[in-house]
């Protein structure tokens, strides 16, 4: 079975990265590097690849400089099941809180969302297929049958062709069966009344093409549904509170799959019957197996506010666990098996990015054995008013970019001058250096500050194209700056 590793160098990966994330190209080429070495194990035979293990990252730096999008980035270049977790959100066995192993049933969970929607894509066009006779099936269903030709029209040619005749005695009959009291229109085995001449035929190619053109999209139909019910509930484990899912749809009562139907227009009923059928064409068990395989070999981690749960514990308080915290997580990273829903899971391949700003504890604050399985580190850099000049404009999804296309969609044209955004950048350099830190997410609190009557206004003003230059943004936001208590509680 392939595994979708993208087969891309360190400097390509290092360049789709570019496309993102500004900056930081020490952390890029290490998460290039740990990628690559993903694809060449998977390059060797069996009995080599297992001797190989991940070298896990320890990412170091302040808030807002990348880390996360660094990771995030990442997995989706390899397509690899990918989730973030927060360190703190974890205690130590004995305590009320989340078990370190659930994070790998999350990352089961998320490869399974993802094998799921690979395999649907591939068989898209045998769904589409399937769909488009089951809803012209429906349509049918829901049309006026046609009237069938009158005696006096067509008797000189029934009496000429015996086989009509007979025709017309047999859907005569059909006719009055259907008037009985007994009869049942949704009957499975009722396909009979319907016999698939060339008339009914020409009939149904004549109302396919017209549901292709879209002459029955407002025509409401009926479509049966089965919905599986997969309730979780909460439960106390040895590891603490836990949420379980009852996978169990063969249970009956509250636990089974509903099923029923449902009125919808032809429009919508297009989409729905096509995710559907292609549900349908899925082995649910192969799909769990992959996703298994997946999460087991491409499987990434992040890993965050590790810093958070770093020290000794001091004995009480909140922070009594800490020290647990790290212990419980060391089986996790060298390689033990989680039980899931979906198996068992072993986490010897799966990569840890782990990452923290570590501005009052230090990564020697971890114990020695957490920190033997962090062995590649690097130190990201606190982002520079150059820095965020470029962050502004020239990732593929620049903040500008988002914002003009939002805009957009009012039909407003939303300009920024480049002494703008040369402004812009230092309003958030300064407050930055004033206030807490927060990086690049500086610039989105000073957009939205700027933007904020425009945004509001929008879908109503008259005047359809806006230009910010410098002393527009000065005149908004250089009052804020300046007083530093305020910018504190609204920057």
């Amino acid at each position: 079975m392939s595994l979708p590793i993208e087969e891309l160098t360190p400097r390509q990966i290092v360049a789709e990265l570019d496309r993102y994330i500004v900056g930081q190209d020490a952390a890029k080429r290490a998460v290039a590097v740990a990628l690559r070495n993903r694809y060449r194990r998977q390059q060797l035979s069996p009995a080599d690849r297992d001797d190989i293990l991940p070298k896990n990252i320890l990412m170091i730096g302040p808030t807002g400089v990348g880390k996360t999008e660094i990771a995030r980035r990442l997995a989706q270049l390899a397509r690899a099941p990918f989730i973030k977790v927060e360190a703190t959100k974890f205690t130590e066995v004995g305590y009320v809180g989340r078990d370190v192993e659930s994070m790998i049933r999350d990352l089961a969970a998320s490869a399974v969302r993802l094998v799921e929607r690979e395999r649907m894509d591939a068989a898209r066009p045998r769904a589409e297929e399937r769909a488009r006779e089951v809803l012209l099936d429906l349509v049918l269903s829901e049309l006026p049958r046609p009237k069938t030709r009158s005696k006096q029209k067509g008797g000189a040619e029934t009496e000429k062709n015996p086989l009509k005749r007979q025709a017309q005695e047999v859907f005569g009959a059909i006719e009055d069966y259907e008037q009985q009291d007994f009869f049942d229109p949704f009957d499975d085995d009722d396909e009979w009344l319907e016999p698939q001449t060339e008339t009914s035929q020409k009939r149904r190619r004549k109302i396919a093409k017209e549901i292709e053109q879209g002459k029955h999209d407002d025509l409401e139909i009926e479509i049966y549904v089965e919905e599986t019910s997969n309730p979780f509930v909460q439960v106390f484990t040895p590891q603490g509170l836990e949420e379980m899912g009852l996978d169990m749809p063969n249970l009956g009562g509250p636990f089974s799959a509903k099923s029923g139907t449902r009125r919808m227009k032809v429009r919508d009923a297009k989409a729905f019957l096509i995710d559907q059928e292609a549900r349908k064409l899925i082995d649910a068990h192969s799909l769990h197996r992959e996703a298994v395989l997946r999460t087991e070999q491409t499987g990434i981690i992040f890993l965050d506010e590790l810093d958070k749960v770093a020290g000794k514990s001091g004995g009480s308080g909140p922070d009594v666990s800490r020290e647990g915290v790290q212990r419980d997580l060391l089986p996790i990273i060298e390689g033990s098996t989680v039980a899931s829903k979906f198996g068992p899971i072993r986490t010897d391949h799966i990569l840890f990015i782990a990452a923290g700003a570590f501005h009052i504890a230090k990564p020697s604050d971890l114990i020695p054995e957490l920190q033997g399985r962090l062995p590649i580190r690097v130190e990201l850099a606190t982002l520079s008013e150059d820095d965020f000049r470029r962050i502004l404009n020239e990732p593929q999804n620049a903040m500008v970019k988002q914002y003009q296309m939002l805009l957009d969609v009012d039909g407003v044209d939303v300009e920024f001058t480049s002494e703008a955004l040369d402004e812009i950048a230092r309003l958030a350099s300064e407050v930055n250096s004033k206030t807490e830190n927060i990086g690049a997410r500086r610039l989105h609190t000073l957009l939205e500050r700027l933007l904020e009557d425009l945004l509001f206004e929008a879908p109503e003003v008259e005047k359809r194209t806006h230009v910010f230059d410098a002393e527009r943004v000065r005149d908004r936001l250089a009052g804020l700056v300046d007083d530093t208590d305020l910018s504190r509680y609204i920057l």
